[in-house]
């Protein structure tokens, strides 16, 4: 296998257990393709952060084998470090440093030499230039979380770890953070995202793994995942008031909007629309019209959890 077909990262069997028997990780195996945007989605607590924190050589691992850019983190720690960038949920910062000497200081703690740093670039990059000698405690929280997406690649990664990136910031700061990383993901940089926007990651990401209890519930295509949601909903308007939804057995839920409209939700692996309004003009209802609703990626995501 050459280099470039190595995975950016390859986790095997990976297990954690902290002291006092919380089991945090239990045999989670997967692969990140290099230059893929990865989702890695899951309830608080399902061990997302654990897993990142794993990657990030913060946590050690039970039990199992991690890769990072074809690097086993046991055995090659320091190459495994330099191939990631981790940009953290909790926003971590020295108060006292301005954002140019946070970044100057970051890179010389990666060796970076000073003819090779990019701080300036970076902070231009995240909109922080006219913020570069103010003292980093007079920041917005959106502009903290900024800055530390430029600490994470100051070292230029080949892999960058997103974890909640836009929690806490406005859409404004959001759209302009997501522009740079979709530049970075266009440049080749293999980008992993966690977050509980799950537009985010239907709209970003290529494939999407979903972790529950510290098992992978799910690991595919962002596509292919979609396409498994059997909840389907409808909306129908008919031809009168109503005062009481009707009932059906083919009805998951049935809830009215509305004088004459309908909300109604049905597994499509038990019934089709065609048998819906069937049974609604078993009732003597007339359709007026009808309003499909796609399954998105949250209607797929509670499924598994719930399933689990």
């Amino acid at each position: 296998m050459n280099q470039r077909d190595t995975p950016a990262i390859r986790i095997e069997n990976l297990g954690k257990t902290y002291a006092g028997g919380k089991r945090a990780l239990d045999g989670v195996s997967l692969e990140v393709k290099q230059g893929e945007f990865f989702g890695l989605l899951g309830p608080n607590g399902a061990g997302k952060s654990t897993l990142i924190n794993i990657l990030a050589g913060l946590v050690g691992k039970s039990e199992g084998k991690v890769d990072i850019w074809g690097f086993d983190i046991d055995q090659h720690p320091r190459n495994a470090k330099l191939s990631i960038g981790i940009v953290p949920q909790e926003i971590l910062f020295d108060p006292f440093f301005t954002p140019r000497e946070a970044l100057e200081i970051q890179a010389g703690l990666y060796g970076v030499p000073p003819g090779e740093r990019r701080s300036d670039e970076l902070l231009g990059a995240m909109g922080l230039t006219d913020k570069a000698h103010a003292y980093s405690r007079t920041l917005s929280g959106g502009m903290k979380r900024r800055l530390l997406v430029a600490k994470a690649m100051v070292h230029s990664p080949p892999i960058l770890v997103l974890d909640e990136p836009t929690a806490g910031v406005d859409i404004e700061l959001r759209q302009q953070l997501w522009a740079y990383v979709k530049e970075l993901h266009a440049s080749g940089v293999t980008v992993i995202l966690t977050t509980h926007y799950l537009e985010e990651a239907e709209q970003l990401c290529e494939r999407i793994a979903i972790i529950n209890h510290g098992k992978v519930v799910a690991n595919e295509p962002t596509k292919t995942l979609l396409s498994r949601a059997q909840e389907k909903n409808v909306v129908v308007t008919v031809d009168r008031d109503l005062s009481e939804v009707p009932a059906n057995i083919c009805f998951e839920k049935v809830v009215l909007e509305g004088e004459r409209s309908l909300a109604i939700t049905y597994q499509k692996d038990k019934v089709n629309a065609g048998e819906v309004l069937a049974a609604l003009q078993r009732d003597g209802l007339g359709i007026v019209d009808v309003v499909t609703r796609e399954p998105d990626l949250e209607d797929v995501f509670l499924s598994l959890v719930r399933r689990q």
